[in-house]
C-alpha cells in the first residue's frame, strides 16, 4: 500500500509537468501566432508565369529556312524563319513599273495645262480676227447697198458682199465654238491637277500604296523576333506551306516572369497590392530565396474563369473553398542570379504588415510591345520617292 502511494504521486507529477509543458507550448505558440504568424499568409499552390509571344507569318508562303530552334536565346529583330520570296519579288516589280507609268501620265497632265492655255490664246486671236473680218464684211455690204441706190454698183457685187458677210459670220461662230471647246478642255485638265503636285496626285498616291503593299509582302517573307527571349515550341519545318496566323514557334522573355499564387479566399482579408513576398522554388530548394511584391488580385476565382464554370445554383451544390489567383512581381536581380522557367512550382509567403500602398487600379508596371514590324516599312518610302523622282523629268 505504501509503494502504491509513491507511484501515484509520481504519476501526478508527470501529468502535471506534461500539462504545464503543453500549456507553456500553447502560450508560446499563441504568442508566436499573434506576433508573427498572424501577419503572414502562405501557399504552395503557386507557379511561375510569363509572356508567351507567338511567331506567326503575316502572309502565305513556303518555308525555305529556319534560323532558330528550341532553347536558343534570340535578340529582338533576329531572323527566325524565311519564306520563299519569288512571288513577292514579281509583285513588287509590277508595282514599281505601275508607279513609274502613273507618274509619267500624271506629269503629262500638268504639261498639258500650258499647252491648252497657249491653244486658248491662239483661238482667241482667231476669234478676234474673225470678228474683224465680220466687221469689214458688214461695212462693205452697207457701202455697196448705198452705192447701189445711185447705180454705181451692180447687183452681182452686192450678192458677193452678202456671201462674204455670211462667210465671216460662220467664221466667227466657228472661232467661238473652238475657243469654248479649248476652255472646256483646260477646265477639265485643271480639275485633274488642281491643288496638288505630281507626287501628291491621287493616281500617284494609289500606285505608291500598291508599291508599299508589295514591299511589305516581300519584307514579311523574313520573320523576325518581335521580342528578346528563349525559343520554345518550334513547329516550323523547311518545305512547309504556311498560312497567315499559323503558329511556328514561341518566344518567352526570360526577364519578364512573375508568380501566380492561388490563395484561399479566407487568406485574402488583409492582402493587398504592394505587400512584400518571400518565395522559394522547388527547383533550387529552400536555400535560394526570391523576393517580390504583390502586383494585384485577380478579378475572380479560378473556377469562375474555367472553361466549364461551376453551376452553383443547382440543387446538389456543395460548398468548396475557392482560390483566387494573386499576381506577384519577381525581383529581376533574383531571377538573373537564379533563372526560372514558366510553370515551375513556388512556395509563397506574403508579409501582410508590409507595403500595401499600391492602389488597386494602378497602371500596370510594364507594357509588352515591339517595333519590329514597323521597321520593315521604312524602306518602302525611300523606294517610292526614288521612283517618283526618276520619272518626273526635268
Amino acid at each position: 500500500m505504501s509503494s502504491a502511494q509513491p507511484k501515484s504521486s509520481q504519476r501526478k507529477r508527470l501529468l502535471t509537468t506534461a500539462a504545464l509543458a503543453f500549456i507553456v507550448l500553447g502560450i508560446a505558440y499563441a504568442i508566436w501566432w499573434f506576433i508573427f504568424a498572424a501577419h503572414y499568409e502562405s501557399t504552395d499552390d503557386a507557379y511561375v508565369h510569363g509572356n508567351i509571344v507567338q511567331v506567326t507569318p503575316q502572309i502565305a508562303g513556303t518555308i525555305i529556312g529556319i534560323d532558330a530552334d528550341d532553347t536558343q536565346i534570340v535578340a529582338k529583330g533576329a531572323p527566325l524563319v524565311k519564306l520563299d520570296s519569288v512571288d513577292t519579288d514579281v509583285a513588287l516589280a509590277q508595282a514599281e513599273a505601275e508607279l513609274a507609268q502613273t507618274v509619267r501620265k500624271t506629269r503629262t497632265l500638268f504639261v498639258q495645262n500650258d499647252a491648252l492655255e497657249a491653244d486658248i490664246a491662239m483661238r482667241q486671236a482667231n476669234l478676234d480676227k474673225a470678228r474683224a473680218d465680220l466687221s469689214r464684211a458688214e461695212s462693205d455690204l452697207k457701202r455697196r447697198k448705198t452705192l447701189a441706190q445711185s447705180g454705181g454698183v451692180s447687183g452681182e457685187e452686192i450678192l458677193h458682199a452678202q456671201a462674204a458677210l455670211k462667210a465671216a459670220q460662220a467664221g466667227v461662230a466657228q472661232a467661238q465654238a473652238t475657243l469654248a471647246s479649248a476652255k472646256a478642255n483646260l477646265l477639265t485638265n485643271q480639275s485633274l491637277t488642281a491643288n496638288t503636285t505630281v507626287a501628291k496626285h491621287p493616281d500617284v498616291l494609289r500606285a505608291a500604296a500598291q508599291v508599299r503593299q508589295a514591299w511589305l509582302a516581300k519584307a514579311r517573307t523574313q520573320l523576325l523576333a518581335p521580342v528578346s527571349g528563349m525559343i520554345a515550341e518550334r513547329s516550323a519545318q523547311v518545305g512547309q506551306h504556311v498560312a497567315p496566323g499559323t503558329p511556328l514557334m514561341t518566344i518567352v522573355p526570360m526577364h519578364q516572369l512573375w508568380v501566380e499564387a492561388n490563395f484561399k479566399e479566407v487568406q485574402l482579408r488583409k492582402m493587398k497590392p504592394g505587400q512584400s513576398v518571400t518565395m522559394t522554388a522547388d527547383l533550387y530548394g529552400g536555400s535560394v530565396e526570391y523576393h517580390g511584391t504583390v502586383e494585384g488580385i485577380t478579378a475572380g476565382t479560378g473556377s469562375a474563369f474555367a472553361l466549364l464554370p461551376a453551376q452553383n445554383a443547382t440543387g446538389n451544390w456543395i460548398k468548396v473553398v475557392q482560390r483566387v489567383p494573386v499576381r506577384i512581381a519577381l525581383d529581376p536581380k533574383d531571377v538573373d542570379a537564379h533563372p526560372l522557367r514558366i510553370g515551375l512550382s513556388m512556395q509563397v509567403e506574403v508579409d501582410l504588415n508590409s507595403g500595401g500602398d499600391k492602389a488597386e487600379n494602378a497602371e500596370p508596371p510594364t507594357t509588352l510591345e515591339t517595333d519590329v514590324y514597323a521597321e520593315s516599312a521604312k524602306g518602302a518610302d525611300a523606294l517610292i520617292n526614288k521612283i517618283i523622282q526618276d520619272n518626273l523629268g526635268s
